[in-house]
């Protein structure tokens, strides 16, 4: 599990079969449609692919989301060294 020490959030990943998803440590949802989700977590940039993704629980002050859906694919993008911004902020500066 990654630690973040600034905001004290474990990142955790709890997949139930392939239509349930538990995420931890989330600190930004950057984007989400029914094909696909980007967030931002202590570990990382996590990408959810699959098919009718919903979001059906979000606690960003405890750093939590709930997943539920066609979940095919979890993808952590390469991470930008803190303090330079999501990946949109990379991309549009």
């Amino acid at each position: 599990m990654a630690y973040d020490e600034l905001s004290g959030m474990q990142h955790r990943l709890e997949l139930d079969g392939r239509e349930r998803l538990l995420v931890s440590g989330v600190e930004e949802v950057e984007r989400f449609d029914e094909e696909e989700i980007v967030m931002n977590t202590t570990a990382g940039t996590l990408v959810v692919g699959g098919s009718n993704l919903h979001i059906g629980k979000l606690n960003l002050d405890g750093g939590e989301l709930h997943v539920d859906g066609s979940i095919h694919t979890l993808l952590y993008e390469d991470t930008a060294p803190r303090g330079q911004g999501g990946l949109l902020r990379r991309l549009f500066g």
